[in-house]
């Protein structure tokens, strides 16, 4: 028999051998390599060469980041308040041996410590630490998953909470606490509105009251505002004392004809007319004004005067006799 023809077969056998224990792995894959059952080592990238006819076998692992999504989980926080809430979580593989060996399916496995995590750590969260300190909540979480899963070669990234569902009835009551708070700030801006307007109002109530003539000023400014619309009808009082000198130059009566309100000088003119010029003794004067005759003896002596109604100024008899007591009048 010719021995060329004998070694045809153990050179095909070998080169399908050869051709069989060749594995390509990329660059983000990495071979997990067991001999006759036994864990050798994790191999790759590049080029990855296995003892053939079943010596040793390689499970492939895929060390770029896994993006899971944790399903809605039904939880009840710190304070009762039943609410759904969803994740997703960012982990990879950082040793594909332990990832194989101690672990069935770290896909699952993982899935699952963070669904667990999620649930206790919101039940351990009240409403409002969870909606307004999300960042806190994801750190614990994501935390508490890396620990769990770093014996199984895990690393754990990230974890985001994605949504929190309420019921309508806390969505309700939460919009009317929302409102009432933004009502509340907008009375307690308008009362310090009102404050500070006060004080603006007192300052320049202040300075009119030195300066008579500024509020005068004031209303004609007011009134030209006021003009301002084409299609208003405007109706204001005018003080009838801004009359009296033109009726006073006009007519020639004091004052224009108009009543005016007796003042402090008219009545030191008054009571000096009627101890000087109507001849009353000031203490009758002093007497009258202390028994409470001042209205009848003003009265008289603004008559004395021509101050009054249009009773001429010499009638001395009437005069005095409305100025001096009963007893002088009748001696």
């Amino acid at each position: 028999m010719d021995l060329g023809f004998l070694l045809i077969p153990f050179a095909t056998l070998g080169l399908v051998g050869l051709l069989s224990s060749l594995r390509i792995l990329w660059e983000y894959e990495r071979g997990v390599v067991f001999r006759l059952g036994k864990l050798t080592r994790a191999k790759g990238p590049g080029i990855v060469f296995l003892v053939p006819y079943g010596i040793e076998r390689m499970r492939k692992m895929d060390l770029r980041i896994i993006a899971l999504d944790i399903a809605p989980q039904d939880t009840i926080t710190k304070d009762n308040v039943s609410c759904t809430v969803n994740a997703v979580v960012y982990f990879r593989v950082v040793d594909p041996s332990k990832a194989v060996v101690e672990v069935e399916d770290y896909y699952f496995a993982t899935s699952q410590i963070a669904q667990t995590t999620l649930r206790s750590v919101v039940g351990q969260s009240e409403l409002d630490e969870l909606l307004a300190q999300r960042e806190r909540i994801n750190e614990i979480v994501r935390r508490i998953i890396d620990l769990e899963t770093d014996p199984w070669g895990i690393e754990v990234t990230a974890v985001e909470v994605k949504d929190i569902d309420l019921p309508r009835e806390m969505k309700r009551a939460m919009a009317k606490q929302a409102e009432a708070e933004r009502e509340r700030r907008g009375k307690v801006i308008a009362a310090e509105g009102e404050f500070q307007a006060s004080r603006q109002l007192s300052e320049a109530a202040k300075v009119i009251s030195r300066h008579p003539v500024a509020l005068q000023l004031r209303f004609l400014q007011t009134v030209v505002e006021v003009a301002a619309e084409n299609n208003s009808t405007t109706l204001f009082p005018i003080p009838v004392d801004l009359f009296a000198p033109f009726m006073e130059k006009a007519t020639g009566v004091p004052g224009g004809g108009f009543p005016r309100q007796l003042t402090t000088d008219d009545a030191k003119a008054l009571a000096a007319a009627a101890v000087e010029g109507l001849g009353a003794d000031p203490s009758d004067v002093l007497d009258a004004l202390e028994a409470g005759d001042a209205q009848r003896f003003l009265e008289g002596a603004r008559q004395a005067l021509g101050m009054g109604d249009d009773s001429p100024a010499d009638d001395s008899v009437e005069t005095a006799g409305a100025l001096m007591p009963a007893e002088a009048v009748e001696e």
